[in-house]
């Protein structure tokens, strides 16, 4: 039986590209934990530098007492708009990797393109909070999905494997 994929007419979501990816080695929960935290440790290391100096040009403008204060939390906007920048903007140009993955020696691989796409690492970066809701139940989801995928996974299409070019 042949399927057509024209007009109207349903098309599988199977795709070429995670057809390639068959038997490719799985990072294991630890290696992402882990990569997450060196990852989230160096989300916070570089925002507070740039929150400083944002807050400081904008009490001298307004001709304030430099009385600063940085806060991290999920409450804050500029927060959550580093937190995308950081996981999506890294994650597409070095196409999987962040430094904690790196040193972990695992990659985030597209199920959809050869590359990660900028919407697609992006997408995977908001899709980080759809994880953490509900008491974390989406991270959890690794032990339960057969393929070991988040939420934040499958969100974007994407997988996490162990880095056949670093290992």
């Amino acid at each position: 039986m042949q399927i057509v994929a024209k007009g109207r007419f349903f098309h599988p979501h199977g795709t070429a590209r995670a057809q390639a990816l068959t038997g490719t080695p799985l990072a294991t929960f630890g290696q992402r934990a882990a990569a997450y935290a060196i990852d989230f440790f160096l989300v916070i290391l570089t925002y507070a530098p740039v929150e400083i100096a944002r807050q400081y040009m904008v009490l001298t403008l307004q001709h304030r007492p430099r009385d600063i204060h940085v806060v991290f939390d999920f409450h804050d906007p500029g927060n959550i708009v580093w937190l995308i920048l950081y996981f999506g903007l890294i994650v597409w140009k070095t196409n999987g990797l962040t430094p904690g993955k790196r040193l972990l020696r695992i990659r985030i691989v597209s199920l959809t393109h050869e590359r990660m796409t900028l919407w697609q690492s992006i997408e995977r970066a908001l899709g980080y909070g759809a994880s953490i809701l509900e008491g974390g139940f989406g991270f959890i989801q690794y032990f339960i999905h057969p393929n070991h995928c988040t939420v934040h996974d499958r969100i974007a299409e994407t997988i996490v494997v162990k880095d056949p070019k670093r290992d």
